[in-house]
């Protein structure tokens, strides 16, 4: 028997939501104003990166498998900034904080200024209709 290759990995969701999220960034520094645009680009980075924290602990069950613990550790250690930000941000939202919603964005640009993305990329507009999403959870 063959091994199961789940081509839908944690860590290729992670890469694949980091780099929306960048994208969403992007966007959002263009809005001039609070409108129905940046509602949905802010409720898609909270939704993406609490769809990030959900995925670590999923991530590193292999190593805690294998006693690999200071690794796991030291992953989660690195990535617990996104469950964080991705609280601040629901908070902020629920209470229309465009300034903390700012500062949160800032925030996860710093985090995430590793990340390139090409002007003309191929990734879309995935926070649309996400306010909606948003409100729903």
């Amino acid at each position: 028997m063959s091994r199961v290759i789940n081509p839908e990995s944690a860590g290729k969701q992670r890469n694949q939501l980091t780099r929306a999220i960048v994208l969403a960034i992007r966007e959002l520094m263009k809005q001039p104003e609070p409108n129905a645009q940046a509602h949905d680009l802010a409720a898609f980075m909270t939704l993406a990166l609490e769809e990030i924290a959900a995925s670590i602990d999923v991530s590193v069950q292999a190593w805690e498998k294998r006693d690999y613990w200071v690794k796991a550790d030291r992953f989660r250690m690195e990535w617990e900034w996104a469950g964080a930000l991705g609280r601040s941000m629901r908070s902020a939202l629920r209470a229309e904080d465009w300034a903390q919603v700012a500062m949160n964005t800032a925030k996860i640009a710093q985090k995430l200024n590793k990340i390139t993305i090409p002007e003309r990329n191929r990734i879309g507009a995935p926070w649309v209709g996400a306010y909606k999403r948003f409100q729903e959870s």
